[in-house]
């Protein structure tokens, strides 16, 4: 009887999955959405609400382009769960920028050239300004360490850590002052 499938596993397969109703805070604005139960948040960001920043990359958590902030926490979005995410505030790379005055690490990683090709960019500066939030941007090698769940195929590893600590050095002077 190789081959087989049990009565029960053939009526889970076939079943469809009820959608479930869901509110998202997403860069300080309310969402409601019906989704699939499965639905990732990287998947909510992009197919439902057409917040293209974050990307898809490797699908398993390991190249961290889809890298948001979620309570002001790094999260790899293609790992999470939408519906999990309720009651939480998400910020994207969407909302990083006040109006058009961009946030200061977004404008390092243009004055440091720390991009190339821009594919896990959005997931980089989201990781970093985490990264400086956490208070681990003391030193390059401190930043390497906390940022080495973000991948970038090109290599421009030196001008990401040179963007950070520029942004940084911006965001402890505005304490300071």
């Amino acid at each position: 009887m190789s081959g087989a499938i049990s009565p029960a596993l053939a009526q889970a397969a076939g079943a469809a999955t009820a959608p479930l109703d869901v509110s998202l805070r997403i860069n300080g604005t309310e969402h409601r959405l019906s989704l699939d139960p499965r639905t990732t948040l990287l998947d909510a960001l992009r197919e439902h609400l057409h917040l293209t920043g974050s990307k898809k990359g490797c699908g398993l958590g390991q190249c961290g382009a889809c890298t948001v902030l979620m309570d002001g926490m790094r999260v790899k979005a293609c790992l999470s769960l939408a519906a999990l995410a309720q009651g939480r505030e998400i910020k994207t790379i969407e909302g990083l920028a006040q109006g058009d005055e961009l946030h200061p690490l977004q404008a390092s990683f243009i004055e440091r050239d720390a991009f190339q090709c821009g594919y896990c960019t959005s997931g980089q500066i989201m990781a970093g300004v985490a990264c400086i939030s956490e208070g681990h941007a003391g030193s390059p090698q401190e930043i390497r360490e906390w940022m080495s769940g973000n991948l970038c195929r090109c290599g421009a590893y030196d001008h990401i850590v040179a963007a950070i600590q520029d942004a940084a050095a911006v965001s402890s002077s505005k304490q300071e002052g």
